[in-house]
C-alpha cells in the first residue's frame, strides 16, 4: 500500500526519524507508511483530517506522533479522542509489545481504526466506540494519552475515573500554557512539562503529564 505514497513521503520519514534519534526496524517504517496510504485513501470519504496532501501527514501527523516515543512509558495506554489514530495507532506500530486501547465517540473514525488495526496486523490494539464519560473500561489505565483532544479541565473532569490512583495523563499540545487555560480542577497537579521540537515544523509543541496531588495521610 505504501508504494502508493510520494517518494517525498519516506524521505521526510527517515529524516524526521535521524533528526528525532528514533532507530526503528524497516518493517515499522513500512508499516507507517502504509498507515499513511491508508488514510490518504480514507479521508478522502471519511473526512478523517483537515490534512490532505500525504507529505504533511507524514509531517504533521506520523512525525508529530513519533517526537514523544522516547518520552512515553512503554506501558499499557488508553488513546482518548483517538480520532484517525493520532498517536494511538502510531505508537502502537513502534512499541508492539504494549497494548493501546483506541477511544473515539465517531463511528467513521473507529471504522478506520479497525481497517488499520487488521491491515498493519496489530494485535496490541483495541478500539472502542464511546464518549470517554461513558466508558467503563474492565481495568483502570496507568496511562492515557491525548493529542489534540480538549481543554486540560476538561480532559481531567471527562476521563479521571478512568485513571488509576497513581497513573498519569499525558498530553500532547502546542503552546503551553494555553490561550485561556483554566484552572487545573482540585485534586490534580501538573507534574511535568517537557518541550518537544518536531523536525520541519517551526511551531511550538509540549508534553504535559498530570497526575493527582500526593495524599497527606500517613
Amino acid at each position: 500500500m505504501s508504494e502508493n505514497l510520494p517518494e517525498v513521503c519516506r524521505q521526510r520519514l527517515v529524516e524526521g526519524l535521524e533528526q528525532l534519534e528514533i532507530v526503528l526496524p524497516e518493517k515499522t517504517i513500512e508499516q507507517l507508511l502504509a498507515y499513511v496510504a491508508f488514510l490518504v485513501k480514507w479521508n478522502s470519504a471519511y473526512n478523517l483530517t483537515a490534512i490532505r496532501d500525504a507529505e504533511q501527514m507524514v509531517i504533521r501527523h506520523l512525525l508529530d506522533s513519533l517526537s514523544v516515543l522516547p518520552m512515553v512509558a512503554k506501558q499499557d495506554m488508553l488513546d482518548v479522542g483517538s480520532g484517525g489514530g493520532m498517536p494511538g495507532i502510531i505508537l502502537a506500530v513502534c512499541n508492539p509489545e504494549t497494548n493501546y486501547t483506541l477511544l473515539d465517540s465517531n463511528g467513521k473514525k473507529t471504522r478506520f481504526l479497525q481497517h488499520a488495526k487488521t491491515q498493519l496486523q496489530l494485535s496490541n490494539v483495541e478500539v472502542i466506540q464511546s464518549r470517554a464519560e461513558n466508558y467503563s473500561p474492565p481495568e483502570l489505565f496507568d496511562r492515557i494519552i491525548s493529542r489534540a483532544f480538549t481543554a486540560l479541565d476538561n480532559m481531567i473532569d471527562w476521563c479521571g475515573p478512568l485513571l488509576s490512583e497513581k497513573g498519569l495523563f499525558v498530553a500532547m499540545k502546542g503552546s503551553y500554557p494555553e490561550p485561556e487555560q483554566k484552572p487545573i480542577p482540585v485534586g490534580w497537579e501538573v507534574k511535568d512539562v517537557q518541550p518537544i521540537n518536531v523536525p520541519f515544523i517551526d511551531e511550538q509543541r509540549h508534553l504535559v503529564s498530570i497526575g493527582r496531588m500526593a495524599s497527606n495521610k500517613p
